[in-house]
C-alpha cells in the first residue's frame, strides 16, 4: 500500500483522514495509514518519536485459531515513513501472561528480553521498549505522541493541575517515570480506574490517546493537541523567553558567520570521530537565541526523553555579542569554553553513574546556540545532526509554551542520566552497523555534472561521505543531484552551480559546503574541458581557456579548500582528476596537454605544503573515458577521430584496441581510483599518480 500524504505543516492542525482511502484498507493497513498521517506533521510528533498500535484479531498460522495480535511500531522506526514491515506483531495472550514474570521496578529491564518470545508469525521486527505501554491499555487503538503543545503542559511545574484545567477530565495524568514495563502497568491501572478517559498525559514526556477505531483514535489525538495549542495561545501571559535582548543579524550576515565558524568548531569537536554539521536560523530558533532568558533556560536542559536523547544534557551557548560582532573574540574563547563544557559533562557523569553504567561517551556538545545568529548541531552524520536540531526546536517550543502559562521544569539530572546511559539504549547503540569507511567525511566534487563527477560522487556517497557537487552547467548539475538523491537521500548530497575560474564563485562554493555540512575533508578536482587543434591553428583563446579551467580553476579551488582544511586541523585529501595527456604529449592537443601537465605539477606542489598539516594530494590519470562523458559527446570526439583518421563511431573501439589490456575505461573505474586515494586506504600516500588507462606504456611514470 502506498498513500501519498501532504506533509505541508502550515496553519492549524487539521484532519487529513480520507474515508475513501480508508475503506480500501485492511486492519493493519489502517494502522499504517494512521501512523503515516500522524508522522507527517512534526507538530504532532518528532522524527523517530512516538508509537502507534492496534489490537487485531488474526488467524494463527500454527493452530488456525483466531487470536488477538498487537501491532505496534517496532524499535527504531519513524511514523512518517514506516511501512508494514516496520511494525512488531505480538500475541496479546502471551503479553498478558508476562505479568507473572514481572519481579518489580528494579528488574523491569529484564522484561524486554521476554518480548521476542511473544512474537506472532515469526516477525523479525524487534519490539520496542514501549510495547507494554500499548499492550496493557485495554483499548483497540492507541497513539503515543510527542506534540510540543501537550509536552509544554506536561513540563510545567504545575503539570497535574494544568492537565485537569485544560482538558477538563478528558485526560488522566501520571508523574514522570522512565518508559518501561512498570509504566505500562500504571497506564493500564489508570485507564481502568477511569474508563471515561480519552487519554493520559505523562509528566515531562508526552501524550497517550486511544479510540475504538483507527479513525476515532486519530481524530481524538488531533483534537487533544488542538485543545492544548488553543489553550496555550489564549492563556500565555508572558513575553516569550523573557523578551528580546538582541535583534538577529541580517540573514546574509548570519549565514556568513555560521559558514566561518562551522569548520573551526567542527575541527575542535571531531577529535574522537568526524562530525557533520547543520545550521538552523528559523524564526523559532532566533526568538530563543536572541532572548533575555537564553542562558538560564538553556541550562535547564530538555524534559521529553526523546528530546534529551538527541540533544544531550544541555546545549552549548556560544559567547558572542551580535551588537559588536567580534568574531576573533568568539574564536579565541572557544577552546576554554568547550573545555569547560566537557569538564562539566564528565562531572555530571561522575555524579550520576551507576555501578553498571556504560563508559562515558563523547563529552562534546551536540547543540550550539549563537546569540543573534542561530543554532548549530554536530553529530556523526548529517541526518542525525539535522534531526538533533529539530528536536531542540521542539524543546524550544515546549519552553515557550510552559513558561508562558507557568514555569518550565527540565528533566532531573539523575533521571536524565539514567536515560542517556540506560543499558537498553546502550544495547541499541551496540547493535548499530559499523560505520562506513568515509562516514563523517565531507567531499567537494567539481565537474559534478559529468559522467566521471557523478560516478565519483556516487562512490563517495556509498562509502558514507556527504558530497557537495559543483558544475557550471546548471541543467547537468540538477540531473546529477536528482540521480544521487536516489542513492544517498537528500541529507547527504547538495549542489551549487558555479564557475571555478571565478574567485567569488569559489567563495560561494566553499561557504555553501561549510554551511551545508560543516567543513571539508575531501576535494576531488574534476572540472574539465578538452580541445584539439594543430599548433598553428591553436588560438590564444583556446590556450587561455584550457589554462583558465584546468590550471587556474584547480589552483583557486585547491587554495580555498587548503585554507579550510588547515583551519579544521583534521588533515584532508585532495585528488586531481588529470589525464594521461599530462604525462604523454599528443599531437594536435598542445593546449590541453600542457594544461593537464600543469595540473599534475600543481598537485605535487600542494602535496609538499600540505604534508605538515596532514593534507594529502594525489592524481588520477584517466584515458579515453568515453561513456557518460560530456567532453566526448561534443566536438572533442570529432577532433580526436579526425586526428586519428577514424570515424566518430569507432572512437571507443579505437582506444580500447590501443590500450595494452584491450579494455574500455569507464567512469566507475576512475571513481574507484579516486576513492582509494581519498580514503584512509591510502593514508600513507601523497604526491602520487595512478593511471587508469587500461595500459599505456608511454604513460608509465618514471
Amino acid at each position: 500500500m502506498t498513500v501519498l500524504i501532504d506533509t505541508t505543516q502550515q496553519g492549524p492542525i487539521t484532519s487529513m483522514w480520507d474515508d475513501a482511502i480508508a475503506a480500501t484498507l485492511s486492519a493493519p493497513e489502517l494502522l499504517l495509514y494512521r501512523s503515516n498521517l500522524l508522522g507527517s506533521d512534526m507538530r504532532i510528533t518528532n522524527f523517530g518519536g512516538g508509537n502507534t498500535s492496534a489490537k487485531i484479531v488474526m488467524t494463527d498460522h500454527l493452530t488456525n485459531e483466531q487470536v488477538e495480535v498487537l501491532w505496534v511500531k517496532g524499535s527504531g522506526g519513524d511514523l512518517g515513513s514506516i511501512k508494514l514491515d516496520g511494525f512488531s506483531t505480538l500475541y496479546m495472550d502471551k503479553l498478558r501472561a508476562l505479568k507473572n514474570r514481572y519481579r518489580g521496578l528494579a528488574l523491569e529491564d529484564e522484561m524486554v528480553g521476554y518480548l521476542p518470545h511473544c512474537t506472532f508469525s515469526l516477525n523479525p521486527r524487534a519490539a520496542s521498549i514501549d510495547t507494554p505501554l500499548h499492550a496493557y491499555i485495554d483499548k483497540k487503538h492507541v497513539d503515543h505522541m510527542h506534540p510540543d503543545a501537550v509536552i509544554a503542559i506536561a513540563a510545567c511545574a504545575n503539570s497535574r493541575m494544568l492537565t485537569q484545567k485544560v482538558f477538563e477530565g478528558d485526560l488522566g495524568w501520571l508523574p514522570w517515570q522512565r518508559p518501561g514495563y512498570d509504566l505500562g502497568l500504571k497506564l493500564e491501572a489508570l485507564s481502568k480506574e477511569q474508563p471515561e478517559l480519552k487519554g493520559i498525559v505523562l509528566e515531562g514526556h508526552g501524550l497517550f490517546t486511544w479510540g475504538d477505531t483507527s479513525r476515532d483514535c486519530y481524530e481524538i489525538t488531533l483534537t487533544i493537541i488542538k485543545r492544548a495549542e488553543e489553550w496555550l495561545a489564549s492563556n500565555s501571559q508572558k513575553p516569550a523567553f523573557g523578551g528580546s535582548k538582541y535583534a538577529p543579524l541580517a540573514a546574509s550576515e548570519r549565514a556568513t558567520l555560521a559558514a566561518r565558524l562551522m569548520p573551526l568548531l567542527r575541527g575542535k569537536v571531531s577529535q574522537q570521530e568526524y562530525k557533520l554539521g547543520h545550521f538552523d536560523d528559523s524564526p523559532t530558533v532566533l526568538d530563543f537565541v536572541c532572548s533575555s532568558d537564553l542562558l538560564p533556560l538553556a541550562a535547564l536542559g530538555t524534559s521529553c526523553p526523546d528530546h534529551f536523547l538527541r540533544t544531550k544534557i544541555r546545549p552549548f551557548v556560544v559567547d558572542f555579542d551580535p551588537i559588536n560582532q567580534d568574531f576573533d573574540r568568539l574564536v579565541s574563547g572557544l577552546d576554554d569554553a568547550l573545555s569547560a563544557y566537557r569538564d562539566d559533562y564528565l562531572a555530571y557523569y561522575a555524579r550520576c553513574k551507576r555501578e553498571n553504567s556504560p563508559a562515558a561517551r563523547d563529552a562534546n556538545p551536540i547543540i550550539y546556540l549563537i546569540p543573534g545568529v542561530g543554532m548549530l548541531s554536530f553529530a556523526k552524520d548529517k541526518a542525525t545532526a539535522r534531526i538533533a536540531g529539530e528536536f531542540y526546536v521542539n524543546a524550544i517550543n515546549v519552553m515557550r509554551g510552559a513558561n508562558g502559562v507557568d514555569t518550565y521544569v527540565g528533566l532531573p539530572e539523575q533521571e536524565a542520566f539514567d536515560i542517556e546511559y540506560w543499558l537498553l539504549e546502550e544495547a541499541k547503540l551496540q547493535r548499530m552497523p559499523r560505520p562506513k569507511s568515509l562516514a563523517g567525511r565531507i567531499a567537494l566534487v567539481t565537474g559534478g555534472g559529468g559522467g566521471i563527477g557523478q560516478a565519483v560522487a556516487q562512490q563517495l556517497l556509498q562509502e558514507g561521505a556527504c558530497v557537495m557537487l559543483t558544475d557550471i552547467d546548471a541543467e547537468a548539475l540538477m540531473q546529477a543531484h536528482q540521480a544521487l538523491i536516489k542513492v544517498a537521500g537528500p541529507d547527504n548530497v547538495a549542489t551549487v552551480c558555479a564557475n571555478i575560474t571565478n574567485e567569488q564563485d569559489i567563495d560561494t562554493i566553499l561557504n555553501a559546503t561549510a554551511l551545508g555540512f560543516g567543513g571539508l575533508d575531501l576535494l576531488i578536482s574534476n572540472a574539465g574541458i578538452a580541445s584539439s587543434a594543430p599548433l598553428e591553428e591553436t588560438t590564444l583563446e583556446m590556450w587561455e581557456r584550457n589554462q583558465s579551467i584546468l590550471v587556474t580553476g584547480y589552483f583557486l579551488v585547491s587554495r580555498s579548500a587548503f585554507r579550510m582544511m588547515k583551519e579544521q586541523k583534521l588533515g584532508g585529501s585532495m585528488v586531481f582528476v588529470a589525464s594521461k595527456n599530462g604525462l604523454v604529449a599528443s599531437a594536435g592537443a598542445s593546449a590541453y596537454c600542457t594544461a593537464k601537465a600543469g595540473e599534475i605539477h600543481l598537485a605535487r606542489c600542494i602535496a609538499l605544503e600540505g604534508a605538515a598539516h596532514g593534507i594529502r594530494v594525489n592524481v588520477v590519470n584517466p584515458d579515453a573515458v568515453i561513456r557518460g562523458s560530456r567532453i566526448w559527446d561534443g566536438k572533442w570526439k570529432e577532433e580526436r577521430a579526425a586526428s586519428n583518421k577514424i570515424a566518430s563511431a569507432d572512437v571507443e573501439e579505437f582506444y580500447r584496441q590501443r590500450s595494452m589490456l584491450k579494455r574500455s575505461v569507464l567512469p566507475e573505474d576512475i571513481a574507484e581510483a579516486v576513492y582509494f586515494l581519498a580514503s584512509d586506504k591510502s593514508a600513507k600516500s601523497t604526491g602520487n599518480i595512478i593511471n587508469v588507462d587500461a595500459g599505456n606504456a608511454a604513460a608509465f611514470t618514471r
